[in-house]
């Protein structure tokens, strides 16, 4: 159908897909910078993960920035464990497209690449982006640590403030919650 209704409702442990035990793929180097996108990463390298629509442009969004080290595109902030894309795209597993965000933060600051997400999307369009629309496609940040939790909720009042200033009526619509597992996409990704 063409105009299908897409799922605007996370769904419950008893209403998502089982998933599996099992990692989908195996994951190689990143293809633009060769470096690893599974841990173990550098020392003193930081995570978080972002939900801004689609993965890939927002992917590349990170890559192009100084201090990241290296990106990873996969499923975060659902219930299915190792979803696929398609399951992931039906609405069921709970997962929005994200994008794993590896720094150095002697390089750059949790705060420059907060500015990354917060401009590089709609914050506040509720389950979607543009015309990406359904729980998969929600604008959402995943943090790894108390000092990134902190600095994201302050992050985030200060863009809705100005977003009211400059007159858009809108709130801010991102998830904000402690990271949990990061499902890498398959390798076709």
């Amino acid at each position: 159908m063409l105009f299908a209704r897409k799922a605007l409702e996370l769904p419950t442990p008893e209403t998502a897909l089982p998933g599996r035990s099992t990692t989908i793929d195996r994951i190689g180097p990143h293809a633009v910078t060769g470096r690893p996108v599974e841990p173990p990463f550098p020392e003193g390298f930081e995570t978080f993960q972002v939900g801004m629509g689609c993965f890939w442009g927002a992917e590349r969004l990170f890559w192009e920035t100084d201090g990241v080290w290296t990106t990873a595109v996969g499923y975060a902030g659902g219930i299915t464990p190792n979803p696929t894309y398609s399951e992931t795209c039906s609405g069921r597993t709970g997962h929005t497209e994200a994008v794993l965000v590896v720094f150095d933060p002697a390089a750059t600051s949790f705060e420059l690449l907060l500015k990354v997400f917060w401009e590089g999307h709609d914050p506040t369009q509720v389950m979607g982006q543009g015309n990406d629309i359904g729980t998969q496609y929600r604008s959402a940040l995943y943090w790894t640590t108390d000092e990134q939790r902190v600095v994201a909720e302050a992050s985030r009042d200060a863009f809705a403030r100005a977003l009211t200033a400059a007159g858009h009526p809108r709130p801010i619509a991102t998830e904000l919650a402690p990271a949990g597992p990061f499902y890498y996409a398959e390798s076709y990704h």
